[in-house]
């Protein structure tokens, strides 16, 4: 019997080791606080020795933990990027799916990225998440597909960017309840509420919403939550 042909060992390039350590440390940080993080613990789960690590990461776990971060901050940027067709409301479902899956698969690294207090947080790691912050907000400006967009519509637009923030680390608090997708549409009214409020007193924001209604269809998120709140509205018809 002709023994079984052993695998050719194949020599990574510099960007392919790279990545593979990279991938290794996001899996560790994605569970774990950067802190409790050891480069001996990224070393054994990426099948290579501690001195490899610092040859690629000279600056030790410090270095390793911003190039995963700014990793890490590329795919969430990544999440809002969606085609400018068919209905506002089913964009902002997609993408927040692909935001709430990485939240999801990322639990513990995601509260310990985003509300700080690491011994890991430095002035570069702060600025890579507002960097992340502030790129969602324009994805999201850019679908409303108004040119120069003012201050009150960036504003509502960053609140709105908090908010998911907020959101989506209360639910990992909550044990991740209620189900993703409801807090997935909750998200996505609340977008409609805030852009609805902002234009009764900004023109940008009036002509956002035309614009948006005009491709949404009774079926959809935004017939849905109509059909919900005009009862509620209806009973503040005496203040009229």
């Amino acid at each position: 019997m002709t023994p079984a042909a052993v695998p050719a060992y194949r020599r990574l390039s510099v960007e392919e080791r790279r990545k593979q350590l990279l991938h290794a440390a996001l899996s560790l940080f994605a569970h774990r606080a950067p802190e409790d993080v050891s480069l001996d613990e990224v070393a054994e789960t990426a099948g290579v020795s501690r001195p490899l690590v610092y040859r690629y990461f000279p600056g030790g776990k410090q270095q390793l933990y911003e190039a995963a971060l700014r990793s890490a901050a590329d795919e969430l940027e990544q999440c809002f990027a969606e085609a400018q067709s068919g209905p506002l409301t089913l964009r902002l479902t997609r993408a927040l799916d692909r935001y709430l899956t990485f939240v999801d698969e990322h639990d513990t690294g995601f509260s310990a990225l985003l509300q700080g207090g690491s011994v890991a947080e430095t002035s570069r790691t702060s600025a890579i998440v507002d960097e992340v912050r502030r790129a969602a907000a324009e994805q999201i400006l850019v679908h409303f597909g108004i040119p120069g967009p003012g201050p009150r519509l960036r504003m509502m637009v960053r609140t709105w960017i908090a908010a998911v923030e907020a959101a989506s680390l209360i639910w990992l608090d909550e044990e991740k309840q209620p189900p993703r997708a409801e807090l997935r549409d909750w998200l996505v009214d609340h977008l409609v509420g805030l852009l609805t409020v902002t234009a009764a007193t900004d023109a940008q924001a009036a002509e956002a919403v035309k614009a948006a209604l005009a491709l949404e269809t009774a079926e959809g998120s935004a017939g849905v939550l109509a059909r919900r709140v005009i009862p509620v509205v209806g009973e503040a018809a005496h203040l009229l």
